[in-house]
Formats: structure tokens, C-alpha cells, sequence
């Protein structure tokens, strides 16, 4: 009876050592596979890493490219309006135009029409002078905002007070200088209130691009040469 319980007891002891080798052998493999998986794991992200950190560096590299040649236009463009105003005169098809600065003549011909003598002088500087100080008056904000499509823009209010009051007093034309000017150091000086210098296409009445304003400083040029040869 003892010798049958000890072999039944070695079976039993030798099922047991199989399911645990089965479970070890089975675990074991589970810890391979998920090893296996976390390596794979790791590996992507390690080249989603790298990916992410060289298109940064790309970009990076782009921005600082595209600033130096954005600095290299600007400094370009500030070289030829310190060269126009030098060599352009009267007439010129591109020179420097001053953006927020009003424009004299409609003032000076409705002076024309209701003064004589030396007052039409006077009365003319008095008001381009008084309508150059609102125009630079931070204080005084005449715009407003319109959509266009997708687009939200800024634009001279024609409903406020003080160019409506202007352009009943002085007219039409001298309501539309102002508005003119405030709407160039809205689009040129949007920081400030103040004129600044730009260069200037004035057959088109647009801004003149780097390579028309080249062209035609080199024109320039070369007929100063001419003119003293």
C-alpha cells in the first residue's frame, strides 16, 4: 500500500514538474515576445524622435534662412531710398514717398478758391499743418473694422465726426488726402503714427518692388555718367 501511494505520489510530482515547465517555458516566451515588442516600440519612437527633432531643425534652419533674407531685402531696400533721395528729382517714374505724409495740392487749391494774396500761404500751411497732427494723433482713431470673405480688415471710418466736420468744411478732396495718409501709416507704419519713407512706383501709384527700384537707380546712374562725359 505505502509502495502504491509513493508511485502515485511520483506521478503526481512528475505532472506537476511538466505544468510548471510548461508554465515557465509559456512565460518565459511571453516576456521574450513583450521584450521583442518594447524594443520594436522604443525603436519607432526613437526614429519618430529623431524625425521630429531633424524636420525641427530643418524648419529652424528655413526661419533663420528666410530671416537673413528678409533682413538683406530690408537693408536692400533702405540703401535705395537713401540712394533715390539723392537722384531722383521731380518727375521720376520710382522715388521716395513718404507714407502718412498729406498730400499739399488738394489743400492748396481750396485754399486758392476762398483766399487771396499772401493769406492763400498761409491759410495753406495752417491747415496742412492742423490736419498733419491729427493725422500723427495716436489719441484720434478713425477706423473700423469690415470682413471681407475670410478676411477681417482695417479701413478708415468715413463716418467719423472729425472727417465728416472736415470734409463739409474743406470738401471732398481734402477729406480724401487725409484719408489717404491715414490709410498708409495704417498699411506701412501700423505700429506708429508717424510718417515713414517707402519707395515708390508713382506711374502706378503702388509701391515699387526691389527690382524696379534697381533698374531704375541704375538708369540713374548711367545718365549721370553720360552728363559728365
Amino acid at each position: 500500500m505505502t509502495k502504491q501511494k509513493n508511485e502515485e505520489l511520483k506521478k503526481v510530482r512528475k505532472e506537476k514538474n511538466e505544468e510548471l515547465k510548461k508554465v515557465r517555458k509559456e512565460l518565459k516566451q511571453i516576456i521574450t515576445d513583450k521584450d521583442k515588442m518594447l524594443k520594436k516600440v522604443m525603436k519607432e519612437k526613437k526614429e519618430e524622435l529623431e524625425k521630429v527633432i531633424n524636420d525641427n531643425d530643418k524648419m529652424l534652419e528655413e526661419e533663420r534662412c528666410e530671416f537673413e533674407h528678409t533682413y538683406e531685402l530690408q537693408e536692400a531696400h533702405s540703401e535705395l531710398i537713401r540712394g533715390f533721395r539723392d537722384l531722383s528729382g521731380e518727375g521720376s517714374v520710382i522715388g521716395v514717398k513718404r507714407m502718412g505724409e498729406v498730400d499739399e495740392k488738394p489743400f492748396l487749391k481750396v485754399c486758392e478758391q476762398r483766399f487771396n494774396g499772401e493769406n492763400v500761404g498761409l491759410q495753406h500751411a495752417m491747415l496742412c499743418s492742423e490736419w498733419q497732427k491729427n493725422i500723427n494723433d495716436s489719441a484720434w482713431y478713425p477706423f473700423k473694422l469690415v470682413v471681407t470673405g475670410e478676411k477681417i480688415k482695417e479701413v478708415v471710418d468715413d463716418e467719423d465726426e472729425k472727417l465728416k466736420k472736415m470734409s463739409e468744411e474743406w470738401g471732398e478732396d481734402v477729406k480724401n488726402a487725409v484719408t489717404t495718409a491715414l490709410e498708409e501709416l495704417n498699411d506701412f507704419n501700423p505700429s506708429g503714427r508717424y510718417s515713414v519713407p517707402a519707395l515708390w512706383n508713382f506711374e502706378h501709384g503702388r509701391k515699387a518692388t526691389l527690382s524696379e527700384g534697381i533698374a531704375h537707380m541704375t538708369q540713374q546712374i548711367k545718365n549721370l555718367k553720360r552728363q559728365r562725359t
